[in-house]
């Protein structure tokens, strides 16, 4: 495959961080062939931060290619005890290596390094080490037919696999894929997403360190048109995982369905509702839904952006929230007291922007924000619409940034029809101390995750994935295993034998 490219070097905060930005195939890093590249723009000053080789179909073949025989070869031959072994040994290799990572995710996505440092690498960590233990736990059962008859089933791995993982969680996105994916026996083709290619980077090179063969895992950076579609397509991809837009996700539905019928499961959008009743304990609701609204400047699937609030509390806990809105510390990645940093870059700058104005000419009130925040790079103000009706786009739509709506409700019954009158289906929360209405309300609730008297949270023995338009298949806990297994059932006669 020629030569290994170079290492770069990355200014991340004033701290030098070194990744390489070539395609991470077969066990090294090469160029693209025909040498193509395409830049990664640090969304604090939309200044370049490097330029990354971008993969094209014929790469994606060689990728495959190196795939299918470490399949078929050194990893296929490894056993379950070793695959845990290496998973985990990539976990503390995370951990080590803890503050580079997340100054690298800080750089290029703009969360803030704090927020990298505390969730992302240790939620990144955690989930290797998690699906490292699940390696030696996979199995199948024996079937009581009758005398002659000895039936069992057999869980094996499904082959080469394509990942295509977003960029607002960058390194845990992929540890959600490849974790169970490894651990299950098979083989990786991970694309990062065009707007944050570098700590898929960063973690090619501790998957080589950690010792896992070459081809088990391969990662290139490019754009979802050519690269994404080179693997969605691709006729010895056995199925695709992607984490994205409901929009590409049918486009993946239609490639998979159009080449080689590929298993695939996704996790898209989301519009969550967050229903806060009268009796709840205020001051609870509030320390939740702040961040369950604003956490990673608003770019999270599952984010709380329908606020529903009974009658009784809404004047009360919409001067509340508005209030603790208007204390966020909009600034860079790496100021200690900054709490929320830029938009990921500049498409999504702007789609949020004009998000908010259509919210504007349809009449709703702007009860904080509203604009943008700064003269210099991608920021948004904390915005928070009143005097909402449930047929606005600001209320039906995706924002996936700092905006939220407040909606007034009377009854539970009403409540619980206007939290499913929606596409999406990802999550929910529901804030009272009445027990029996928690248990109603989230059992009726059309959603894939429901949290009561809190917002987010969870673990990664916690399945996440959603209803209708928010996805197909769960990820985390045991049953993302079931995504990337084949179930063999085998029928022996042995009458005679």
């Amino acid at each position: 495959m020629g030569d290994e490219v170079k290492e770069i070097e990355l200014d991340c905060g004033g701290t030098k961080v070194k990744v390489n930005p070539g395609l991470f195939i077969n066990g090294k890093f090469i160029a693209s062939e025909g040498g193509k590249k395409f830049a990664t723009i640090d969304p604090s000053n939309g200044k370049v931060i490097a330029e990354v080789y971008e993969a094209s179909a014929s790469d994606i073949d060689k990728a495959v290619d190196a795939a299918e025989a470490a399949f078929r070869g050194k990893w296929g031959s490894t056993s379950a005890n070793n695959r845990g072994r290496l998973l985990q040994a990539l976990s503390a290799l995370l951990m080590k290596n803890r503050d580079e990572i997340a100054r690298i995710e800080a750089l290029d996505n703009g969360k803030t390094f704090a927020m990298a440092s505390r969730v992302d690498i240790p939620g990144t960590a955690d989930c290797f080490n998690y699906y490292g233990g699940w390696a030696t736990k996979r199995h199948g059962k024996t079937l009581d037919l009758d005398k002659n008859t000895f039936a069992y089933t057999r869980h094996e791995p499904i082959g080469v696999c394509g990942c295509i993982i977003p960029w607002n969680f960058p390194l845990l996105m992929a540890a959600w894929k490849l974790g169970p994916l490894l651990a299950c026996g098979n083989t990786a083709v991970l694309k990062s997403s065009e707007k944050t290619p570098l700590s898929a980077l960063y973690l090619a090179k501790l998957i080589r360190e950690a010792g896992f063969p070459p081809g088990t895992v391969n990662i290139v950076s490019g754009y979802g048109p050519t690269t994404g579609e080179a693997i969605s397509s691709h006729m010895r991809i056995r199925k695709v995982a992607f984490t994205g837009s409901a929009r590409t996700g049918r486009l993946i539905m239609k490639s998979a369905a159009n080449s080689n019928l590929k298993k695939i499961s996704l996790e898209l959008g989301g519009k969550s509702p967050n229903i806060i009743f009268d009796d709840c304990n205020l001051g609870q609701a509030l320390a939740y839904s702040i961040p369950g609204l604003l956490f990673n400047a608003g770019q999270v699937c599952a984010a709380g952006t329908r606020l529903f609030v009974q009658e009784g509390i809404y004047d009360k806990f919409v001067a509340a929230f508005t209030k603790s809105m208007k204390s966020m510390k909009l600034g860079n990645q790496w100021g200690r007291s900054t709490m929320q940093g830029p938009q990921v870059d500049k498409i999504q700058f702007d789609n949020i922007l004009a998000l908010i104005e259509s919210g504007k000419k349809a009449g709703a009130t702007v009860a904080v924000g509203g604009k943008r925040h700064g003269d210099q790079g991608y920021y948004i103000e904390p915005t928070l619409f009143t005097d909402v009706t449930d047929d606005m786009e600001i209320v039906k739509k995706e924002i996936f940034g700092p905006v939220g709506v407040v909606l007034k409700f009377k009854t539970e019954e009403e409540v619980i029809r206007r939290a499913n009158d929606t596409e999406y289906g990802l999550a929910a929360a529901v804030f009272t101390t009445d027990v029996g209405k928690a248990i109603r309300v989230s059992n009726a609730l059309e959603a894939g995750t429901v949290w009561v008297n809190q917002y987010a949270g969870g673990g990664i023995q916690c399945a996440f994935g959603g209803y209708k338009q928010s996805g197909i298949g769960r990820e985390c806990g045991e049953y993302a295993l079931e995504l990337y297994t084949e179930v063999k059932q085998v029928i022996m006669n042995i009458s005679k034998m």
